[in-house]
């Protein structure tokens, strides 16, 4: 049996697509650790986005391009993944046990944007991400009531607030600071503080992903959002109906403006599934949400049912990624936060942890 070589491996390799990335793995960088020695040969491949849907997908199809090769006495392969930090706004910080601040908004309100929020995030924790949820809206917080949270969150200092943790998500809500029916009459710049302080008032433990829920269309929290807050990315949840693509629309040119990248765009509502019989029709129009992303050079993240299984679960305080991990609408969500990481996966890299700062001391 002739010893099969590295450069064979990595030519057979090349014929291996990852499945988000549209790149081979070699061209991807994902091959780590290959050793070849008398036939035997071992690899890891590291994806750079939360991957558990898929990684036995990858593991199997790298089997299939290397075990018939000639040669060959032996193959093990590991597939993981390594979230890295991307790059935010000039002149921002990144924030310490952050890596990456992914904004969730909308122009127009209603068209879903907290439920969608919260089954994202809980799809990127499903898929082997450590991931946080801030609830930005401070006029109308509905994360404590979807995640099923109650109570305040602690304070060992006096000074900063513990997350509240619930189904394995950190997450923080002027909700949870406040009674239910307390109105917050409260001007602009209290709402902008308020964000800063729900942001950088709470002790976050080390995570992959913060998801920011942000209310609907571009006022101050927003600018706030954009102006002061270290943000890797930005998605836009719309309908497939007109006047939610009008307000999208001038959601994405904000983003534009303040130097945020637009991840992709979420089509929400896109048809109505009836819950009696299974017809599917496009109540709010059909395509919206693809013409968008075609004018802007976005791409359509995916599109997800107006089904009545989504608003009862997230009413329960049970989104549906965790109620019902099996169901269509779960595996959406979560082929959603694979295309929504493999794309951020894509954006420039934050170098700043690699520089040591600079301290001035008297000696």
């Amino acid at each position: 049996m002739g010893n099969i070589s590295r450069e064979q491996i990595e030519a057979a390799l090349k014929t291996c697509q990852d499945p988000y990335l549209r790149q081979d793995l070699v061209a991807a960088g994902a091959i780590k650790d290959l050793s070849v020695e008398d036939g035997r040969v071992s690899l890891k491949i590291v994806l750079g986005y939360p991957s558990a849907g898929v990684a036995a997908q990858v593991e199997r199809e790298v089997r299939d391009a290397l075990s018939a090769m000639e040669g060959m006495a032996s193959l093990t392969v590991s597939v993981s993944h390594d979230v890295i930090a991307h790059a935010v706004q000039k002149g921002i910080k990144p924030l310490p046990n952050i890596k990456n601040i992914i904004a969730v908004a909308s122009g127009k309100g209603g068209v879903g944007k907290s439920t969608t929020a919260v089954n994202l995030a809980l799809a990127l924790s499903a898929e082997g991400a450590r991931v946080g949820l801030l609830d930005a809206d401070i006029y109308g917080p509905s994360q404590p009531r979807m995640l099923g949270c109650r109570g305040k969150p602690e304070s060992r200092d006096g000074k900063s607030m513990e997350p509240i943790v619930s189904h394995g998500l950190q997450t923080m809500s002027i909700g949870y600071l406040v009674d239910d029916e307390t109105p917050m009459i409260w001007r602009g710049p209290m709402v902008t503080a308020a964000l800063q302080q729900l942001l950088g008032d709470t002790n976050w433990r080390e995570m992959d992903y913060l998801v920011i829920d942000l209310p609907p269309g571009t006022g101050d929290t927003q600018l706030t959002l954009a102006q002061k807050i270290p943000v890797s990315g930005a998605v836009i949840v719309t309908t497939p109906q007109d006047i939610a693509l009008l307000d999208a629309r001038k959601a994405v040119k904000m983003f534009e403006k303040v130097e945020v990248p637009v991840l992709g765009v979420i089509e929400n509502m896109s048809t109505h599934v009836c819950s009696q019989c299974g017809h599917e029709e496009p109540v709010f129009g059909a395509g919206g949400g693809q013409r968008m992303a075609g004018e802007y050079g976005i791409e359509l993240l995916g599109a997800l049912p107006l089904d009545l299984q989504i608003r009862k679960d997230v009413d329960d305080g049970n989104p549906t990624v965790i109620a019902k991990p099996d169901s269509s609408v779960a595996q959406a969500y979560r082929e959603i936060a694979r295309k929504l990481a493999a794309r951020l996966a894509l954006q420039a890299k934050d170098y700043s942890a690699r520089f040591p700062e600079i301290v001035i001391q008297n000696t």
